[in-house]
């Protein structure tokens, strides 16, 4: 019998995070689908991201006492269930109604934080009001509008945000040009997307809101009176996004933001440790899920050099690729102290809303969990560079793999 992924769009079905990527892409509009899965230009660096992890083999050890395998972590000084955080992404209404409230609760089902982008769709103080006993942390896009950029600090900081996470890698956004083919102008889509928006209709009655495009909720009360929606909302943060920043902007909001401070967007250890001197408490080895600088290395083929500089001084986290819950292990193995996650929970929201994201964390989590058990490491704080070979296959640097893992040395490898 052919090996195929189940043809329904039932979530609970789903086996693997991939499985719910395809019964998404058979739910969704094209535009949609694309929105969520491109990458930039040729998407080189957006399937590299993937093969980064397979590029490394386990070693597994045997007659380990395995009656008690803990996955839980330490995120920002407070336990959580796993070494995990929801990433920040943007315009997630397309996919269903609600959804950043929806990825919020399932969060907090699965106790680990869910962080907001500033182009959500839902507000934060509807996220917050929605999910009180939340871990939410909200994402900064810094605006042209100082005034406005301020104001969403003192927002984050009265909805009670555990950490203000910039991004630093998306003043001018890539090149999306799988995602730019589905729009005639900026939230205009071509006639042919929007028949095929007319074809899915169990869609349209679960995203529309309620009879187009749901707007960006951060962003209503900066818009001009009457100019709120989608279309308006995507040519303001188009306009506002802040071309003049700097490692003195982030000093700037270092001084106005007292809590917990992430920089997210970095991939090389001299901007690491520039990140530890102005007072990060910790920051996101990224790129930017492949969506940016086309030909930018793998965020997994960064991580051991950034942690070798500055990794007993910052709290490190990786964002790009995590499919699996070995893949979570393999970035703690190399050094990390979590990651970030953003499609899989997007894949599992977009057929089930909240249970189809609880769903994707489930499957991380259960995966987590069986592959410290099969590698013999039944602790998280046993993971380490030791458990890990280069593949024979496919070394890191692409040449032939060495017998043994070996510390790396540089900045970017």
């Amino acid at each position: 019998m052919k090996r195929r992924f189940a043809r329904s769009h039932r979530w609970h079905h789903a086996q693997s995070i991939d499985e719910l990527a395809a019964m998404a892409r058979q739910r969704l509009p094209a535009f949609a689908w694309e929105y969520v899965s491109a990458g930039a230009e040729d998407e080189r660096t957006l399937a590299d991201n993937r093969h980064a992890f397979q590029r490394w083999q386990w070693r597994p050890r045997t007659l380990v006492d395995l009656s008690e395998t803990d996955s839980r972590a330490t995120l920002l000084g407070r336990d959580c269930a796993m070494p995990l955080a929801i990433a920040p992404t943007g315009y997630n209404g397309m996919l269903w109604r609600d959804a950043d409230i929806a990825l919020a609760r399932a969060a907090q089902r699965h106790d680990v934080p869910f962080t907001l982008s500033t182009v959500s769709c839902n507000s934060l103080e509807e996220v917050a009001a929605a999910v009180p006993e939340g871990r939410l942390w909200f994402q900064l896009y810094p605006l042209r509008d100082k005034q406005a950029t301020r104001d969403l600090i003192e927002r984050a900081r009265a909805a009670n945000t555990e950490a203000l996470v910039i991004t630093t890698d998306a003043v001018v956004l890539g090149r999306r040009e799988w995602d730019s083919r589905s729009y005639l102008s900026p939230r205009r889509l071509t006639p042919g997307h929007t028949l095929d928006a007319l074809c899915h209709p169990r869609w349209a009655a679960q995203a529309l809101w309620p009879d187009s495009l749901p707007t960006l909720g951060n962003l209503l009360k900066y818009l001009p009176a009457g100019q709120h929606s989608a279309a308006s909302a995507a040519t303001y943060i188009g306009q506002q996004m802040a071309s003049d920043l700097t490692w003195d902007t982030l000093t700037e909001i270092r001084r106005h933001w007292s809590g917990k401070l992430i920089v997210k967007g970095i991939l090389g250890a001299e901007d690491a440790r520039r990140c530890q001197q102005l007072g990060a408490d910790g920051i996101v080895v990224t790129n930017h899920g492949g969506r940016q600088l086309d030909d930018s290395p793998a965020s997994l083929d960064c991580l051991p050099a950034i942690v070798d500089a500055v990794g007993q001084e910052l709290e490190i986290l990786l964002d790009s690729g995590i499919r699996r819950g070995s893949d979570i292990a393999k970035a703690l193995a190399l050094g990390a102290h979590g990651v970030l996650s953003g499609r899989a929970t997007l894949y599992g929201l977009a057929v089930g809303g909240e249970a189809g994201a609880a769903h994707a964390l489930t499957l991380l989590h259960e995966q987590l969990h069986n592959t410290l058990a099969l590698l013999g490491r039944p602790r998280l704080a046993q993971l380490d560079r030791d458990c890990l070979s280069p593949s024979p296959q496919l070394s890191p640097s692409g040449a032939p793999a060495t017998a043994t893992a070996q510390p790396a040395t540089g900045d970017l490898p």
